[in-house]
């Protein structure tokens, strides 16, 4: 599966310090290996939102598209 984001998550990456811990989850992604990143649909599940760990504090959020995920925002899971 393959991980696109917009502008706005590229602007949080650089803000939160996350560039790279973010690749490292988007390769885990496209490895299909989802369990190291925690990949899972949020409730409610008919919203279609999925979110997957970039680290222990910091969550992204996505839309799932046939084989892509549309990372929209990436946010403080405190």
């Amino acid at each position: 599966m393959l991980v696109f984001d917009n502008e706005n998550a590229r602007k949080d990456l650089q803000k939160f310090q996350l560039t790279k811990q973010y690749k490292k989850a988007c390769d885990y992604i496209r490895d299909e290996q989802y369990y190291k990143v925690q990949l899972k649909l949020r409730k409610p599940k008919s919203k279609g939102i999925y979110q997957f760990r970039i680290s222990k504090k910091y969550r992204a959020f996505a839309v799932r598209k046939e084989q892509s995920l549309f990372v929209f925002e990436i946010s403080d899971h405190q």
